[in-house]
């Protein structure tokens, strides 16, 4: 993968929630807020994405994030800020 353009340690629960399905809402950095399914992470043109399952399927810049909220019960994480 690309460079690390988060937080490696905060890279590793959005592959977490990534890897379980979790239900998260997302808040971006522009006050926007996305929930949805998170499915998996992509590289494109040296950005790093969140693919989340939001009808239709979303790309989400991890550069964007402000704050994850994992929304599905008993999850092994419950909220990362940015």
């Amino acid at each position: 993968m690309s460079e690390c353009r988060i937080a490696c340690d905060l890279h590793d629960y959005i592959e977490i929630a990534c890897l379980y399905g979790y239900q998260v809402r997302l808040t971006l950095k522009d006050k926007r807020i996305v929930e949805g399914r998170a499915l998996n992470m992509m590289t494109e043109e040296k950005r790093e994405f969140l693919l989340l399952d939001h009808n239709p399927t979303e790309k989400i810049a991890l550069d964007q994030l402000a704050k994850l909220q994992v929304l599905t019960p008993n999850a092994r994480f419950t909220e990362v800020i940015f």
